[in-house]
């Protein structure tokens, strides 16, 4: 029954056919004209009352769609279904599909769902970034020197359970002057001390002293009485047993750290290398969840450490800003501009390379690196080889002249950059590249760059040397020869020019100019002509060229002339045998 707007019934009423749930839902979903029900009766569509004779009864219908007028066809009437005729049975039809149009409240909760779903994804990219922001953060932190001191061990001993306080074996029996309370102070001089004695509340603190005496003295004798028995000597040489394993245990675990600084001190590769891979596992105590493992080789022959540094993946930058919901409805991804996502990786590998430097230069508290070398790798699974990221080829002075980590606090947040900075104004960026380092200009491209140096074979040989590396080991070769003064003027990494001057009576008398290289190209006699020039010019009185390749005929013929008897030659093979001679360590011949 209908009912108007003052609550009175309008004499209409409502039928309601039962549905088969899933299959009208179904079919009202597509648009379809949906399954007779039980009774015959077509839901969806006019038909007769109850008992088949009365007047049409209005059903559901489109939202704007009236009522069927057309009458029942009578021979259908014991059905109780109504044929609505041609031109009403596609208007019943036209409105099929209205019957599945979206309700407004639905489209709103969608559109709500989808908001907080975006919100949702924006949340997890802004963790992200905060994420990336601590290991910034935590990766600049200055790490502790790691040196044979700081390994040192300690032994103290351990006092015997039984040896606590007031269980000494050679306690003194409790005393009662040492647990009687002091005497009431007297109200009248004149009184005598009975009287004091009668005061309530001495008596109650001079009870409770007698007990507290007798419960001490009784602990006192029961542990006499312990203390002799055999069970307890037995406790106590245990105990004493175990000091002293514990006391040998850190005696010969300081000898044998003595050892290895004997060993570190004569330069032993096993013994630097070992030193040095402690200090750098060390420093990484700080973002023990970012694994940058770092593994150390060291040349005697240069003495320098090759630090190969595995890097972070490159997914850890996060590549989304957030997320953003279309007029659509659809949920879009919002990128990074490429360039500041790789900004920001760089910017974190800076760190990792300058705290690995830093680590390495502080535990060398005896000064036996003359420089350091260090490769950023980038390993990726399918990779079949590394990519080389960042290097860096810098000896002592230059660490010890550069500040190798940023401040404690870099990241002053501004309202432009948030804590993220330009790429040329980090401080970790520039101090990097203050150490000669070479850095990759994109790591999402893989674009990489010539590591330094490399620590392949036991034995190196001159192409696998750094830059630093080669000018140690020519002013090595030379200072111990006799020449001193050691002055560079010129370097590369194909080699360099330098000044020094030996004392009268040395190998390597007077003032020499020396211009040392490395390579497979011979050097020609115009080279040489170049170095009689720069000899003049330096007021020198001697040159020495200096290869590990060949020389040319011409060459050899020039310096054989009166005119350039003052300018000496040495090949690679010269070089190899110097370095025998003066060093007593192998160089490979050059590939």
């Amino acid at each position: 029954m209908q009912h108007s707007a003052d609550g009175q019934s309008d004499g209409t009423a409502t039928v309601r056919f039962p549905r088969p749930g899933f299959l009208a839902s179904v079919f009202r979903d597509l648009g379809a004209d949906e399954p007779a029900g039980p009774d015959g009766a077509v839901t969806g569509r006019p038909g007769r009352g109850a008992d088949g004779d009365g007047p049409s009864v209005p059903g559901p219908s489109g939202p704007s769609g009236p009522a069927d007028p057309s009458p029942v066809d009578p021979g259908n009437a014991d059905q109780g279904t109504a044929d609505p005729g041609p031109a009403n049975r596609s208007t019943a039809d036209q409105g099929a599909p209205a019957l599945a149009a979206v309700d407004p409240d639905e489209a709103v909760a969608a559109h709500a769902r989808a908001a907080a779903l975006t919100h949702h994804r924006t949340v997890t990219v802004r963790a992200e970034h905060d994420r990336l922001a601590d290991l910034l953060r935590r990766a600049a932190l200055p790490v502790s020197a790691m040196d044979f001191e700081s390994q040192l061990r300690h032994y103290e001993p351990r006092p015997y359970l039984a040896d606590g306080p007031g269980a000494a074996a050679d306690e003194r029996e409790p005393r009662w002057e040492d647990f009687a309370p002091a005497e009431p102070a007297a109200a009248d001089p004149e009184a005598g001390p009975a009287r004091r004695l009668l005061d309530s509340g001495y008596q109650r603190e001079l009870a409770q002293a007698r007990l507290t005496h007798q419960r001490t003295l009784r602990e006192w004798r029961t542990r006499r009485a312990e203390a002799d028995r055999p069970a307890a000597d037995e406790s106590r040489r245990a105990h004493e047993a175990a000091e002293e394993a514990r006391a040998r245990a850190v005696r010969e675990y300081n000898d044998s750290l003595e050892e290895c600084r004997r060993a570190y001190r004569l330069a032993e590769p096993a013994a630097v290398e070992s030193l040095l891979e402690r200090a750098l596992a060390a420093a990484e105590t700080a973002t023990q969840d970012l694994p940058a493992p770092c593994r150390a080789v060291f040349r005697p022959l240069t003495r320098t450490a090759v630090l190969d540094l595995d890097l972070p993946p490159l997914d850890l930058v996060p590549s989304l800003t957030g997320y953003r919901l279309d007029p659509d409805g659809d949920i879009v991804p919002v990128p990074r501009p490429p360039a500041d996502r790789a900004t920001d990786y760089l910017r974190l590998v800076a760190r990792l390379a300058l705290r690995v430097l830093q680590a390495a230069d502080a535990v060398d508290t005896d000064e036996i690196l003359a420089g350091v070398v260090l490769n950023g790798w980038l390993r990726e699974p399918g990779a079949t080889e590394p990519v080389c990221l960042v290097s860096v080829d810098a000896d002592r002075d230059a660490l010890a002249r550069t500040r190798l980590l940023p401040p404690e606090t870099p990241y002053e947040e501004r309202d432009d950059e948030g804590v993220y900075a330009d790429a040329e104004q980090d401080e970790a960026l520039v101090r990097l590249r203050q150490l000669g380092a070479a850095v990759t200009p994109d790591p999402y491209e893989r674009a990489g760059v010539e590591p330094a140096a490399q620590a392949g074979a036991a034995v190196p040989a001159a192409p696998d040397l750094s830059a630093n590396e080669f000018a140690q080991l020519v002013r090595d070769l030379l200072t111990r020869g006799g020449l001193a003064e050691w002055s560079v003027r010129l370097r590369s990494p194909a080699g360099l020019v330098a000044t020094g001057e030996g004392a009268p009576g040395s190998a390597l008398p007077g003032r020499w100019v020396v211009w040392a290289s490395r390579g497979a190209a011979p050097v020609t006699a115009e080279q040489i002509a170049t170095l009689a020039e720069a000899v003049g010019e330096e007021s020198a009185e001697r040159g020495l060229r200096l290869t590990t390749g060949q020389f040319t005929d011409e060459a050899l013929d020039l310096t054989a002339e009166e005119s350039h008897r003052h300018i000496h030659l040495v090949d690679g093979d010269g070089v190899r045998e110097l370095a025998r001679t003066h060093l007593g360590l192998p160089l490979a011949a050059g590939r």
